[in-house]
């Protein structure tokens, strides 16, 4: 996911809409060059509404996208895609997560191998997305999710890390 776990999530209702907006979570640069180190292919799949709800434009996120790219390949890591859901959750398409249209896409472009992937995010739709998808659920709570509202859970992510960085000093350790 990218807002909550990449980026600042920008709270409910709001959007990043441009690049001014965009503040990088301390540390997540640092989380995608060691899991880009330890040859981890990485995607970003996020839901993007409000492009529906024209509050910016498909290019303005392309930009933003770009940016972050541009960022994230200057400290040393690697994003091999991004996929985004320009729908709101009303037009009930296939690629808003939790649906998995969107990873099925990004598997399909790339090498990965069925038996280890992993979804990183910051909501439990990101959750139920990897869980329909049969990829281990690792839930950062940088983002909307708070460990205050464990009792609610649907269900027990695999892992549960403050951010993007530990969930990716985890992963160097136990799976590269």
């Amino acid at each position: 996911d990218r807002d909550g776990v990449i980026n600042q999530f920008p709270g409910f209702g709001n959007y990043v809409t441009n690049w001014d907006e965009f503040k990088f979570i301390p540390g997540s640069l640092e989380g995608i060059r060691k899991l880009s180190e330890q040859e981890f292919e990485l995607f970003v799949v996020s839901n993007q509404a409000g492009v529906s709800k024209g509050l910016y434009t498909e290019k303005d996120l392309e930009t933003i996208n770009t940016k972050m790219l541009q960022q994230v390949k200057k400290t040393g890591g690697k994003i091999s895609g991004i996929y985004y859901c320009t729908h709101s959750s009303e037009d009930n398409c296939l690629c808003r997560k939790p649906k998995t249209a969107l990873l099925e896409k990004a598997l399909k472009e790339s090498s990965l191998k069925c038996d280890k992937l992993f979804f990183i995010g910051d909501s439990f739709s990101d959750m139920e997305a990897a869980r329909a998808f049969g990829a281990k659920t690792i839930l950062v709570l940088s983002g909307i999710e708070k460990i205050s509202n464990r009792p609610d859970w649907k269900f027990e992510p695999e892992y549960v890390f403050d951010n993007l960085l530990l969930a990716a000093h985890y992963l160097s350790l136990h799976y590269a």
